[in-house]
């Protein structure tokens, strides 16, 4: 194994960012509420297992223009503010634009009688087999940044040919360092947002599912550890949390990606420890670091390149074709 190397090391510099805000907190949460207008899509059903449908938004333009496929974060959905202006910033570049919602996400609980994980690759990979015969790349941010690095890494040496590249936003790739994280009191905010949404969308599988699911299951939760322990663990035969996270974690398989990709991570990140990244070098993965920027933020001062991090995916993404 390669010996393990600083991040600074592997910094590729790209543009210069000089942030809205300095302030991790207010970077993450005013990136959050930040208005991306965008034109609907159109919907499309992706048939992943037997049983399983996911919905997309699909914007497309021109039957030759490259795609880009959007995976949301935790709790996210093809509507979030993140995801609406990168696809907007993509398509006034000239791609075509699919907005991915994972499974049970953007009011599609009832497409599956399963649930989701930070590592369920396997939406991901059926999009993309689906997709065959268009040039492809792969954008996810928090959780969806450690599923198309996770995928990348399943991959190895045997990547679709019509994948040009990966790139991941704020991707949380040891999971369980992210969860201690999360559990800490500074971040108390953004643990019980979390907590919020996952207990209300688990209730309303419930509901859908009651053979299946019992919302009594979420007495006693008040954590993101005690969530994934008692509900995603088993859920998808995890021995408990831990199990989940350590088979889960995009880090773990980064050694074996041999597609271009790009991680773009902010020092700052309050939900992500920086030390995360202290990997063996792997040439085909290129970590873009930056003093500040939050959690999947990364506003700029500059109102031309407002959504810094999504520039610098699209550019590294571009230079790939």
């Amino acid at each position: 194994m390669a010996p393990a190397v600083t991040p600074a090391a592997r910094c590729i510099p790209l543009d210069s960012y000089a942030p809205l805000f300095e302030n991790p907190d207010l970077n993450t949460i005013v990136g959050r509420y930040w208005p991306a207008p965008l034109e609907a899509g159109e919907p499309r059903l992706f048939i992943t297992e037997p049983g399983v449908q996911v919905l997309a938004r699909c914007h497309w333009r021109h039957p030759a223009a490259p795609v880009i496929v959007l995976a949301h974060g935790l709790e996210g959905s093809s509507e979030s503010s993140y995801v609406r202006w990168t696809a907007r910033m993509a398509l006034d570049r000239g791609w075509d634009v699919v907005r991915l919602n994972v499974r049970n996400c953007g009011g599609t609980e009832h497409l599956s009688p399963t649930l989701y994980h930070s590592g369920l690759t396997t939406d991901l990979r059926a999009v993309v087999d689906q997709l065959a015969g268009r040039r492809l790349s792969l954008l996810g941010f928090s959780m969806g940044g450690n599923q198309v690095l996770k995928l990348a890494g399943e991959w190895a040496a045997f990547a679709p040919a019509h994948v040009t590249g990966v790139c991941a936003i704020s991707p949380p790739i040891d999971l369980g360092a992210c969860a201690q994280r999360l559990a800490a009191p500074r971040n108390r905010i953004y643990q019980s947002h979390f907590l919020r949404s996952l207990a209300a969308r688990f209730r309303r599988k419930a509901r859908l599912f009651p053979d299946r699911y019992s919302a009594a299951a979420l007495s006693g939760v008040r954590s993101i550890i005690d969530f994934d322990q008692r509900i995603t663990a088993p859920a998808f035969g995890f021995r408990d949390a831990w199990d989940y996270y350590g088979q889960s974690s995009a880090r773990r398989f980064l050694d074996a990606v041999r597609v271009p990709a790009c991680i773009i991570q902010a020092q700052d990140d309050p939900l992500i420890p920086f030390e995360s990244f202290r990997v063996p070098e792997n040439p085909w993965i290129e970590l873009l670091a930056t003093a500040h920027g939050g959690h999947v933020a990364f506003l700029s001062r500059s109102g031309a390149s407002r959504f810094w991090a999504a520039g610098q995916a699209l550019r590294f993404l571009e230079r790939l074709l």
